[in-house]
């Protein structure tokens, strides 16, 4: 049936009895969470603050407004099967409002609230007995000097809200860049925490999902390569990672989702670190509760992406395959580069494709500017490769990292001149 216009001038137009799911935000995890919907026969409705937005570009069926304004967020639902997230950000009494009135939110905002909180959600795991960074919540100097003294500078400084890709972190070695850090944050209203800079081997991810039937699924666990605090590689599975870690590390998952009572894909981001008899051991990091740029590669090296997963999962349908395709798959993301190539990316996608067939591209249909996600290309290694031949590991992450360098670029990171 045909329904009222939108702000911003879209129109519903539901033409099958299929479920609808709306989502809140209209960034890439909305865009590509349509694509895996349109396999399904199903149209995800989007509430996006801006027509140009992502998800907006492709979905047909948008609400323009703010994810902080009740009406809009009563508007995106009216009439779908659930509403779930690309973004954790909604505030936690409108949800408890939408929930009252009958809307099915998912993951719930008692589960949401522990990726929305940071402080919240350390609080939350150590009671849970998960393994975490020692912290301390941040309400003037004195707390962030109590608990270097107790645990050695350099300390980490979080916003307890907000936040992503390495904004709202500071990690002040000295007193003194502590002070101007938290006199500046407090005095503008933002909540802060501080906890333990971990000596890292490197930084993993557990992505599960969870169906409120309580059906649990885990991909396998992948290394996630952070660069200026934005994840820049994803080698899945990670190399060189014990069975017995990685089998702790997506139990682990599946508890917290569990005991949290998360419906829907969510990434438990961890930290490798050294034990006190100097074997490799966990700790958890963040949560996203929502499909993360860590599963990114489950689109073309997984049975079952963390997309449609999603789906599956708020729709409380029996969960797809989780299994990988291939020995190893690797994500690179495209990040803009620090000035936009003379070329188009059009035909950087022409001189991609002529030189790494087997690039599988995904663009956001964003602006380029420097720093920011425009996409990400995902390499699946040969099956005839293993996981433990380092140069079969190697080969497949260097493509992924030159595919991305040269649509960003404009240039071969190999030194190739086309000839």
């Amino acid at each position: 049936m045909n329904g009222p216009a939108h702000p911003g001038g879209a129109t519903r137009t539901g033409v099958s009895d299929l479920p609808v799911v709306a989502m809140i935000g209209g960034g890439q995890l909305a865009r590509m969470t349509h694509q895996a919907a349109i396999a399904l026969g199903q149209t995800l409705r989007v509430l996006a603050a801006d027509p140009a937005e992502s998800a907006s570009q492709v979905s047909p069926d948008v609400v323009i407004g703010s994810h902080t304004d009740l009406a809009a967020l009563r508007l995106v639902a009216d009439g779908a099967t659930v509403l779930t997230f690309d973004h954790e950000h909604v505030p936690p009494e409108h949800l408890h409002a939408l929930v009252a009135e009958g809307v099915n939110v998912q993951p719930p905002p008692e589960a949401l609230v522990y990726a929305q909180d940071k402080l919240m959600m350390r609080r939350k795991l150590r009671e849970l007995g998960a393994p975490v960074p020692d912290f301390a919540e941040v309400r003037g100097l004195q707390d962030v000097v109590d608990f270097a003294e107790a645990n050695s500078w350099p300390v980490v400084i979080k916003a307890i809200r907000g936040g992503y890709d390495g904004r709202g972190v500071w990690m002040p070695k000295t007193e003194a860049e502590a002070e101007a850090i938290v006199a500046d944050q407090l005095a503008h209203g933002v909540g802060l925490m501080v906890e333990q800079k971990v000596p890292l081997r490197r930084e993993l991810s557990a992505m599960v999902a969870r169906s409120p039937f309580g059906q649990g699924a885990t991909w396998p666990v992948v290394e996630s390569v952070q660069r200026d605090g934005v994840c820049a590689v994803v080698v899945a599975p990670a190399p060189k990672l014990s069975d017995e870690l990685a089998a702790r590390a997506e139990q682990l998952a599946l508890r917290l989702a569990a005991e949290l009572g998360v419906v829907g894909s969510m990434a438990v981001e961890l930290f490798e670190t050294a034990g006190p008899d100097g074997k490799p051991m966990i700790l958890v990091n963040e949560l996203a509760m929502r499909p993360h740029n860590t599963g990114h590669w489950t689109q073309n090296g997984a049975i079952t992406s963390q997309f449609e997963q999603h789906l599956r999962a708020v729709l409380d349908y029996p969960l797809g395959d989780p299994s990988p395709i291939a020995p190893v798959t690797v994500m690179a993301n495209i990040l803009g580069g620090p000035q936009t190539p003379a070329m188009s990316m059009d035909e950087r996608l022409h001189h991609l494709f002529g030189r790494l067939p087997e690039a599988k591209v995904h663009l956001y249909g964003k602006g380029e500017r420097p720093g920011r996600k425009l996409g990400h290309i995902n390499i699946t290694g040969a099956i005839s490769g293993s996981l433990d031949d380092a140069a079969y590991v190697a080969d497949v992450r260097e493509r992924a990292e030159r595919a991305a360098h040269w649509l960003s670029h404009g240039e071969w990171s190999d030194g190739w001149d086309g000839k």
